[in-house]
């Protein structure tokens, strides 16, 4: 079924009768705008686009998609890199305007839309003095990476995304809307963290939030022939860290644009300014670093520290894996591969899981990474079309030159459109089959494939 699929003309004026969004077909207006995610790889054309504005409205676009016989697609914020939101031929239940937020400052609480960005929801909860841990970018959604297990800077002091669910509203492939709770279905409550949008479409969010007036945080750089000393100190320097602390480290480049190859620490604190002082202190004094750029902030301005390098429209292949550690066979292979990549946006970056994330039992919760340690990931960035292959090719040998030091532990969010079957398994690890047996219950004709597929 191409983008240019014919409808029954009464069922689609049935759809629009009640429809409290709009409905795009190919060639009106905001057609095109709609249809774009994130990454500029990502060219495809849906039979129809449903912007919906209500709960409602999701129902009745996926009971218009089936009685069509057309496939099913989501789009919440439209971040992830493997741009499965869109499909060619498909309806897409388009989430992108359902942007309401509540907070609950007693409760601690927050129910938030699935189309939500994450810089949405911080704002929204800084206003009160909250947090909740969401992307380590502001501009992703927060139902897809929700969904997905949600890690970011607050995971090491309260747990990823997805641990912090206290309820969903979910539209399922039947029509049926739940509010989905521990109590009222603990089976689908445990799938719907970290199972990806295998079982209905997410129409809200109710999350726990946290006190967190300031941070501190911001970037260390260094020349990059500091390199692979730095690397082997970060992973000393960071092996007793407490749960405020948090730093990833990163081989890029400037961040001014000039294509300099640097070696970084993102660095990330929730205590006080004197514990942050005290415990940043040894990455403060280091080396001779090119740049320290280290604030008391507000929590959403940390958020944001890292959005320039991932442009809307950039092209993206990424591809990531967690390591067996972080050996100084590791470190030296990195920088070796980094020494040629092609383009001025790629880094290799270290993600450290420690504190929170890594108390909460593998079956908890769909998402199964709890180890200490780190997830290695390739985000290859560029803006030409013509540099894809180079982009690409550099991509996957520099996976294939670390695989010795990598496991087949995978992070579900940043599974490129061209993973498969063994990278789904790895990214739920002992968790799949009791995944597959809730798909078999809540999806059995499995409409919603249109993701990093659990097949019932």
């Amino acid at each position: 079924m191409t983008a240019t699929a014919t409808f029954d003309a009464e069922r689609l004026q049935e759809l629009r009768a009640t429809f409290g969004g709009s409905i795009l077909e190919p060639g009106a207006a905001g057609y095109d705008e709609a249809r774009q995610v994130h990454n500029g790889l990502i060219d495809r054309r849906p039979a129809l686009i449903a912007r919906c504005r209500t709960t409602s409205d999701i129902r009745d676009a996926i009971a218009f998609a089936r009685a069509s016989g057309l496939d099913v697609c989501v789009r919440g914020g439209g971040h992830n890199v493997a741009g499965r939101a869109v499909m060619d031929g498909a309806v897409m239940v388009d989430l992108a305007e359902m942007k309401g937020i509540h907070v609950d400052p007693e409760t601690r609480t927050v129910r938030a839309q699935g189309g939500v960005l994450w810089r949405e929801l911080n704002r929204e909860c800084a206003a009160h003095g909250l947090a909740t841990t969401g992307g380590a970018i502001s501009t992703t959604g927060i139902a897809g990476l929700t969904l997905g297990g949600g890690l970011g800077w607050l995971m090491a002091k309260h747990a990823l995304a997805a641990d912090n669910v206290l309820s969903v509203e979910l539209v399922t492939a039947d029509g049926s809307i739940l509010n989905v709770t521990e109590q009222s279905d603990a089976e689908l409550f445990w799938g719907l963290r970290g199972g990806g949008g295998n079982f209905g479409v997410a129409a809200s969010f109710e999350y726990r939030a946290h006190p967190l007036p300031l941070v501190t945080g911001g970037l260390i750089a260094h020349p990059f022939e500091a390199a692979p000393a730095m690397l082997r100190f970060y992973r000393d320097a960071i092996a007793d860290a407490s749960d405020d602390l948090s730093v990833f480290a990163v081989i890029g480049h400037a961040p001014d644009g000039s294509g300099l190859k640097i070696a970084a620490m993102a660095v990330f604190h929730t205590g006080t300014e004197e514990q942050a002082e005290r415990d940043l202190a040894p990455f403060r004094g280091w080396g001779d670093p090119l740049v320290v750029e280290v604030h008391r902030m507000p929590y959403p301005v940390m958020n944001t520290l890292l959005d320039a390098g991932y442009p809307r429209r950039s092209l993206n292949y990424w591809l990531s894996n967690f390591t067996t550690g972080l050996s100084d066979g590791l470190i030296d292979a990195a920088v070796e591969r980094f020494a040629s990549t092609p383009s001025p946006m790629n880094a290799i970056l270290f993600e450290h899981f420690h504190g929170a994330v890594c108390r909460i039992p593998a079956a908890a919760a769909a998402v199964p990474h709890r180890e200490e340690g780190w997830n290695l990931v390739l985000p290859s960035v560029w803006l030409e079309p013509a540099d894809t292959e180079a982009n690409v090719t550099w991509t996957k040998e520099t996976q294939a030159a670390l695989a010795e030091h990598l496991t087949e532990r995978r992070w579900l969010n940043y599974l490129g459109d061209d993973q498969g079957a063994d990278a789904v398994r790895g990214a739920y690890g002992p968790n799949y089959d009791r995944l597959v047996a809730l798909k078999r219950r809540a999806d059995p004709d499995n409409v919603f494939r249109h993701n990093h597929n659990i097949e019932p």
